[in-house]
């Protein structure tokens, strides 16, 4: 018995050092972690319990120096909730992804869903081994993996993009909840060198899949960060507000923050005059518990704010008009980004809050090429089959098409208000005076003062008492209450089930 034991804890010792202490030392020495030691940094002390720890490659020749077949897995804990992780190993072949690899992997993914677990990935790697696919007989077996497929968004899958990732790694973040990456690292289909053999394109792994390329036109990553520790905490703060699966209410978050907390900081804060900007940011600071949010897609369709954040204990996610930005005006990327927000909350049961401060959509040639009308109808329907309560409240602006994508009346909200300094129209007074009257203004004798009685007219039309009085406007509220009304009316749109949706857009495709 001694001597085996002996030769289970060789061969266990040997497998944690990877590709070895040459390997370990040189993924120090570029500035990164190794896999065991990010898994270490982001859960529960002395909580991994690993599986799988002595699987290697398949490949004949390959099993003594491929410990664990380049990825590690295992169940934890993160702030004593139960999780399943794997970690790509940089050091075992690049970290590229063998039989046995997908193999572990599946296995974990299967029993995150099984046992109602969040799942996280700790990527990095160049994907397929090539030994592994070549062949009719090999690609045959390695294709998309179909847990990826057909994840039905039933646990929270989160993602840490940590290196440069290709192929595999890539396709875990685009199927994920919620990705951050490393700044400095490359995330694409394919390798530079892959691409210039096949192509004869030239490109770095900035150019190709670097953070800023995410952060400003793709929008596949939800945040980013200077450092591994930064990435790791943003799956961590992520996951706080997440529940374990898609059957629960994400977990309350006891806070001695008054709920009826006067907020008379926003009376100073919004400005009356319409044309005036203002950081919409600071409006959702003031209302969150805490004064605290967590924001996905900062610089991305940045007219537009998602955020995580708690109300009186209570998880929710807010979409925001950003006055600062294109006045807050919607264009593509914009819709792409509150379809994609509206869905995850639907499917996690977090209720959504709509605060609208918007002039409309930004309609242009260029925005009809990239298909607008599609993209605008696609938020709504995701808007309309989403169960989950909705509270919309115009802070100051709210026109035409745009009303009605942030939750306005038929909608589909549980309460639709506005504070007293709500414009809300078919279109702005400008716009819509010099369509109806230009010819009449154009002819007239004294044109600016007919405008001027014109606007006049419009402002009265576009009150929001006009609204409230036919009833179509649950109330119109005193901004200074906004906190108190949110909390008072989560309490009650969450009574029956909770926040618990009916999951209709659990199956929506992660990406438009």
């Amino acid at each position: 018995m001694e001597m085996e034991l002996k030769e289970l804890s060789n061969r266990k010792d040997r497998a944690r050092l990877g590709g070895g202490k040459e390997k370990i030392e040189r993924q120090h020495s570029s500035g990164f972690y190794t896999a065991r030691e990010r898994i270490d940094k982001l859960v529960d002390p002395e909580s991994f319990l690993e599986l799988g720890m002595l699987g290697h490659s398949d490949q004949d020749g390959s099993e003594e120096k491929s410990a664990g077949d380049g990825v590690i897995i295992g169940l934890a804990k993160i702030n004593g909730r139960p999780i399943v992780v794997q970690a790509a190993d940089k050091t075992v072949f690049a970290g590229t992804e063998g039989k046995v690899y997908f193999r572990k992997s599946q296995a974990a993914h299967n029993f995150a869903l099984k046992r109602g677990f969040p799942f996280l990935n700790l990527m990095e790697g160049g994907g397929l081994r090539m030994p592994d696919g070549m062949g009719s007989d090999g690609i045959s077996q390695v294709l998309f993996p179909n847990e990826l497929l057909t994840h039905h968004r039933e646990v929270p899958m989160i993602t840490a993009i940590l290196g440069d990732s290709f192929g595999g790694p890539t396709w875990t973040a685009v199927s994920s909840d919620f990705v951050a990456q490393r700044k400095g690292t490359s995330m694409a289909v394919a390798g530079p060198r892959m691409l210039e053999v096949a192509t004869g394109e030239s490109v770095s792994n900035e150019e190709l899949g670097g953070w800023e390329i995410h952060a400003h036109h793709t929008g596949q990553v939800d945040h980013f960060a200077e450092n591994e520790e930064d990435v790791l905490d943003s799956l961590k703060q992520f996951l706080d507000f997440m529940p374990q699966n898609g059957g629960e209410e994400p977990p309350f978050k006891e806070t001695k923050d008054d709920p009826f907390r006067s907020l008379d900081e926003l009376v100073d804060l919004v400005p009356t005059r319409r044309q005036r900007a203002y950081d919409m940011k600071k409006v959702i600071e003031h209302i969150a518990d805490d004064h605290h949010f967590f924001e996905l897609k900062a610089t991305y369709g940045t007219a537009l704010i998602t955020v995580l954040t708690r109300v009186n204990g209570r998880t929710v996610g807010v979409i925001a008009n950003q006055p600062m930005k294109f006045a807050g005006a919607a264009g593509d990327k914009e819709c792409e980004k509150a379809t994609d927000f509206i869905v995850m909350c639907d499917s996690y049961n977090i209720p959504l809050i709509f605060l609208h401060d918007t002039p409309g959509f930004r309609v242009s040639s260029e925005a009809e090429k990239m298909k607008m009308p599609t993209k605008i109808m696609v938020w709504n329907q995701a808007l309309a089959q989403s169960t989950v309560p909705k509270i919309s409240i115009v802070i100051r602006k709210s026109i035409g098409a745009a009303y009605g994508n942030m939750c306005g009346p038929t909608m589909g909200a549980d309460f639709v208000v506005a504070w007293p300094t709500a414009e809300i129209n078919f279109t702005g007074p400008e716009v819509g005076i010099n369509v109806v009257y230009g010819r009449e203004l154009a002819q007239s004798e004294q044109p600016e003062t007919e405008r001027a009685e014109l606007l006049k007219s419009w402002s009265f039309d576009s009150s929001p008492y006009k609204a409230a009085g036919k009833y179509m406007l649950d109330d119109i509220i005193d901004p200074r209450e906004t906190r108190k009304f949110l909390s008072r009316t989560l309490d009650y749109a969450c009574g029956r089930n909770g926040s618990i949706s009916e999951r209709r857009l659990a199956n929506w495709p992660t990406g438009y």
